[in-house]
């Protein structure tokens, strides 16, 4: 089979599309035939790293332990493990699978979930990792009430896009806040405001909130906790090293005072109820991935290219079977 791989450290070039031994199923794993799977920071990030953290993370110092690269995955199932008793050959499903980014990945059995018949296999491999995401962090702040007014700060990109979908859902009166030429992706997200960070500072203009989405957020926790309401909630998701530090080391400290709750969302724990919930709003079309781009497999290192450089709106996916 064909697939990427991670075999050199280096720039985005250095990712090899080869021929590698198809996998086989054993115990609880799936063998997937990929119809499509999508980019999130976990496959660019490396390679806007410093050098020595890249290592650290990929497990090795001359060259990376971990060659593989792809999560989401969305296909068919093609064979199982002999105690897998879920799926059977044939089944449609989406979830995560270390190796994506190929023709046939290994999935654990608990890392998938059957995919809606009404959705496309490109619209299914959107959702994994940022809806995951968006799910947990909305949860982690202990849910949305109807008329709760909610502000999510990075509302354009892969996990912004579903936060907004899911807090609309519950009835919340949310703000997007994105650059200029994502606010029309913003609106298009039945978003009740959007906020052009370009042009506006949300946290200097004197509006209050009852909770706070940073995705990749750029402000301190001084600046999040000026815009909460009390009794109100930020939640950190992903953002720099400097934004995770100041959550570790600050996000107690000051939730101790005011009423007013700051927290990092920690990394998403992929579990296959969540994954049947995402399932089931893809289903009845309360979630929607917006998909700027679809790439050929063996087009990979330019579908990383534009993410990094680009800024996708929403999601960028990499499509080993058309259609």
């Amino acid at each position: 089979m064909k697939a990427i791989r991670y075999e050199t450290f280096g720039p985005l070039e250095s990712l090899q599309f080869k021929e590698v031994a198809r996998p086989f199923p054993k115990n609880q794993q799936v063998l997937v035939k990929v119809h499509a799977s999508s980019i999130n920071a976990l496959e660019w990030r490396r390679f806007t790293m410093p050098s020595f953290l890249v290592r650290l993370m990929t497990g090795g110092w001359l060259k990376p332990k971990d060659t593989l690269l792809g999560t989401d995955v969305a296909g068919k199932v093609e064979a199982v493990g002999e105690n897998v008793t879920r799926f059977k050959p044939g089944d449609e499903v989406f979830g995560f699978a270390h190796g994506s980014f190929a023709e046939y990945v290994l999935a654990r059995e608990a890392f998938l979930t059957l995919k809606p018949g009404n959705r496309s296999f490109e619209e299914a491999a959107a959702v994994p990792i940022a809806a995951l995401t968006a799910l947990q962090a909305i949860r982690r702040a202990g849910g949305i009430q109807a008329g709760q007014q909610v502000l999510i700060q990075g509302a354009s990109g892969g996990i912004g896009m579903y936060i907004v979908q899911i807090a609309k859902s519950l009835g919340a009166e949310v703000t997007a806040v994105c650059s200029t030429r994502n606010l029309n992706l913003a609106r298009s997200l039945s978003s009740d405001h959007v906020i052009d960070y370009t042009k506006e500072d949300f946290t200097q203009s004197g509006k209050q909130y009852d909770l706070i989405l940073a995705v990749n957020g750029y402000h301190s926790l001084w600046a999040y906790r000026r815009a909460l309401k009390l009794q109100g909630i930020c939640i950190y998701v992903g953002g720099d090293l400097s934004q995770l530090l100041q959550a570790i080391l600050f996000g107690k400290l000051f939730s101790q005072k005011g009423g007013k709750i700051l927290m990092n969302m920690g990394t998403a724990k992929i579990n296959q109820e969540d994954l049947a919930q995402l399932s089931e709003l893809l289903k009845d079309g309360k979630i929607a991935p917006t998909i700027e781009h679809c790439y050929p497999l063996h087009e990979t290192v330019d579908a990383l290219k534009y993410v990094v450089e680009k800024h996708a709106q929403g999601k960028v996916v990499i499509e080993v079977i058309k259609g």
